[in-house]
């Protein structure tokens, strides 16, 4: 089983368990290891299992538990989170990603995006769905910053893991010149109430923002 993804699957409607199952079991990459219709269930029958790779999260839970409690719940285990929806509501999205969450899909997606999606959570690269693009392209909240386009292409070089040096001469300007505008970038996180000092910081910023991704 080297090599494959481990998933398991939060949802409270039977019938989209049972879909999954079927699914999942003709894909040899994937191996659904648990279902669970609350994230306090699955966390309860796992706990002396491996956490999965992967967990595709239902957005809204009939237990009434909120989303960003969800999706914290499941990184602290160590499992990646891809949100599935039967909408693209923009301002869940924008939250489920603040949250932590690596992706989100609308259940009305084939199984090749899907299996994709996962494939590319699990190794760490995120997932751009159209709908989480066209979220991030539309949003208008007051914690994501206004960047200009220079600002904004410095953020990306120095957070993909250039240095501020590689990232000043593809733009043709000086080191001095990148950092101001990386420093104009941490000030407008900061003035969002979204704290961002560190290399790591920034990166996580360009995921959660999507700015990669449009």
């Amino acid at each position: 089983m080297a090599g494959v993804i481990t998933v398991a699957v939060v949802d409270d409607d039977r019938m989209l368990l049972d879909g999954m199952r079927a699914w999942l079991g003709g894909v040899p990459e994937l191996r659904l290891v648990a279902t669970a219709a609350t994230v306090g269930e699955l966390l309860a029958a796992g706990s002396d299992a491996p956490p999965p790779d992967v967990v595709l999260l239902d957005l809204v839970l009939r237990d009434g538990s909120a989303p960003a409690d969800n999706i914290r719940s499941l990184l602290a285990t160590g499992s990646r989170v891809l949100v599935i929806s039967t909408v693209p509501d923009r301002t869940r999205i924008i939250e489920s990603v603040r949250a932590g969450a690596d992706g989100y899909l609308t259940k009305d997606n084939d199984l090749p995006t899907l299996v994709a999606a996962v494939k590319d959570i699990a190794t760490g690269q995120g997932t751009h769905s159209p709908e989480l693009a066209f979220a991030c392209a539309h949003d208008d909240s007051p914690a994501r910053p206004r960047l200009s386009p220079r600002e904004r292409q410095i953020l990306l070089d120095y957070a993909s893991g250039m240095t501020l040096k590689s990232a000043a001469r593809r733009a043709g300007i000086t080191v001095h010149t990148a950092k101001d505008y990386l420093d104009r970038v941490k000030t407008k996180y900061r003035q969002a109430g979204r704290p961002t000092f560190t290399k790591i910081d920034l990166a996580r910023r360009v995921r959660e923002d999507s700015l990669d991704a449009g």
